[in-house]
């Protein structure tokens, strides 16, 4: 059932491997890159007690030595306090520019700790092993690192692609309904964003895939990972292209924001909102059916997942303060926002002119239904 996706790059080329049983496999896979067996990984506390010991057992199997750091989970934990600490452990730990070091954890680790190998002696190498949806799909592919900062989130990063992916869907079975539903919002994007048979497929698969369905769930992974690449391929450092990637995370990052990036909404339920809102948007402006929109809510709903604004719990703060922190946005180009609008399910495109005023009603409407 191993699949594996292919990133040309060049020089900084390098496979995404998927699959079951990947943590037992992961010391034949990774020693031929290694210029002497030893490894550092750098791991959170709630992973570290689920999978680690996999991780290190596979790693001991084909010879190689591994000193492991734990971190606190959570989205603060992208942090300079953390970047500080880790990039400090790896020094202590003699990490040279050939050796690897492994991200073993969502998408908060990987983006913390590429960051960090981005920085590090100017370029340390580093393989991603992501065990949620989220990070299988997204966050580990493509080479956004990155971390977090007051006025915004994913502010402060590198472009530093990992050498190697190994993303073990076994690791997909400990996650709670609601951290993969959340992942699901980024496999959703993807065929909202460019294949609106891969949508269709995802309407009549995806809760079986939410069942557990191993096969389903490779093939959900690989066809993401498959349309991540060859886009950044195309648009390695986000000149163009690749921001479609960004569909629904304008009004996500936004969301964020105002909830102070923690349990209130995890990532993956605001680019599921956010999709929604983009598509109702595109729907106001004439560019995609009113159809659109309510297909992408109902599949939400379909899948139990938070759809609206209503969804969030608290306090949000009004249209106008949410449209302000979307300012915020890396996406912003000489002062003004540009947003991923879709012509249609399967068809999205980047664009500056979207009426600030329309924003502002979408928002208002949703803001509404509290």
């Amino acid at each position: 059932m191993r699949e594996t996706v292919h990133v040309p790059l060049g020089a900084r080329a390098y496979d995404v491997v998927i699959g079951p049983g990947l943590l037992a496999q992961a010391g034949a896979l990774i020693s031929p890159m290694l210029p002497r067996p030893r490894v550092a990984i750098v791991t959170e506390t709630r992973v570290a007690a689920l999978h680690l010991d996999a991780l290190r057992a596979g790693l001991a199997a084909a010879g190689i030595q591994s000193e492991a750091l734990e971190l606190p989970p959570g989205e603060t934990t992208k942090s300079w306090a953390h970047l500080e600490q880790v990039s400090e452990w790896l020094l202590d730990q003699k990490i040279e520019r050939r050796d690897v070091v492994i991200a073993l954890g969502g998408g908060v680790i990987g983006d913390l700790v590429g960051f960090a190998c981005a920085i590090l002696r100017r370029g340390v190498r580093f393989v991603q092993v992501p065990t949620s949806l989220l990070a299988q799909v997204d966050s580990s592919v493509g080479g956004k690192t990155a971390i977090n900062a007051s006025q915004g989130k994913n502010l402060i990063g590198a472009f530093h692609q990992p050498s190697l992916v190994l993303a073990d869907t076994d690791t997909l079975n400990t996650l709670t309904p609601r951290d993969f539903l959340s992942g699901y919002g980024e496999v959703m994007k993807y065929g909202l964003l460019g294949d609106a048979d891969f949508f269709e497929w995802l309407e009549q698969n995806a809760p079986a895939m939410a069942g557990g369905d191993m096969g389903l769930r490779v093939r959900a992974v690989k066809r993401s990972v498959e349309m991540k690449a060859a886009i950044v391929t195309r648009d390695e450092t986000e000149q163009g292209e690749r921001a479609l990637l960004n569909l629904g995370h304008t009004f996500c990052h936004a969301l964020e924001a105002a909830t102070g990036y923690g349990d209130r909404l995890l990532h993956g339920e605001g680019v599921a909102i956010g999709c929604g809102l983009a598509f109702e948007v595109s729907s106001r402006l004439g560019l995609c059916s009113q159809e659109d929109p309510s297909r992408v809510r109902a599949h939400l709903k379909a899948m139990g997942m938070k759809t609206d604004l209503s969804d969030i719990p608290g306090d949000l703060p009004g249209a106008e303060a949410l449209l302000e922190l979307m300012g915020q946005d890396k996406k912003v180009v000489a002062g003004t926002l540009n947003f991923v609008m879709a012509r249609g399910i399967g068809d999205a495109f980047v664009t500056s002119d979207v009426s600030s005023q329309v924003v502002l009603d979408v928002l208002n409407d949703a803001l509404s239904m509290r």
